[in-house]
């Protein structure tokens, strides 16, 4: 019974995640009922890809500024930590540990993991940027917070077998996140946690 415009909103509305029909449907018809805040929502999404792109340091979020450069906030920030850099799967991860404030150095995000039935092999992941990182920025302990998957154990154990030397000190988050968890979903004390004890990974030398 609804016009074929709004079933078209509803439908691109529920695919976003945690999106029901329910939820389409009260979302869709708010923006209805509201045309100043459609109008508004609709110029930023116009925009979105244009003045926010992937921080060239990390994989972050950032806005574009004036040169066409990209550098998230916590890139910029000369008060973190350059000799800990934390390296984490996903944007969303990072923004995790972030609401933890457990983390005081900086990030690097893999942007995928390792994943044989899904085609994701090692040449897939951008290692030799992360190297490029860790000697660029003279970093000293490099944190592995993937998940605790299988997945983002193979990549951990990938990373630490690659770029553990006796210059660089390789941890892993400790226990703390639920097997088969996301970082995304975990609550600030128990990401603080897995913090405070992570452990080393693999041999050095």
């Amino acid at each position: 019974m609804l016009p074929e415009r709004l079933r078209r909103l509803m439908t691109l509305l529920a695919r976003l995640p945690g999106v029901g029909e329910k939820t389409a449907q009260r979302y869709a018809m708010q923006l209805v009922t509201q045309p100043e805040l459609a109008e508004r929502l609709a110029e930023e999404l116009a925009t979105l890809g244009v003045g926010l792109k992937s921080c060239a340091w990390c994989g972050n979020l950032a806005e574009v500024d004036a040169t066409g450069a990209a550098l998230c906030r916590i890139c910029r920030d000369p008060r973190r930590d350059a000799a800990l850099l934390c390296v984490v799967a996903r944007v969303q991860d990072l923004l995790a540990l972030e609401r933890s404030g457990a983390v005081r150095g900086r990030y690097f995000v893999l942007g995928k993991l390792l994943s044989p039935l899904d085609g994701i092999g090692p040449e897939e992941l951008p290692l030799p940027a992360l190297r490029r990182r860790i000697e660029e920025a003279g970093v000293q302990e490099l944190l592995l917070a993937t998940p605790p998957s299988v997945d983002g154990e193979a990549t951990a154990l990938y990373l630490a077998r690659e770029l553990a030397s006796e210059a660089l000190v390789v941890s892993r988050i400790a226990s703390g996140v639920p097997h088969g968890g996301e970082l995304e979903y975990a609550d600030p004390i128990t990401l603080g946690r897995a913090i405070a004890g992570r452990r080393g990974v693999g041999s050095r030398g």
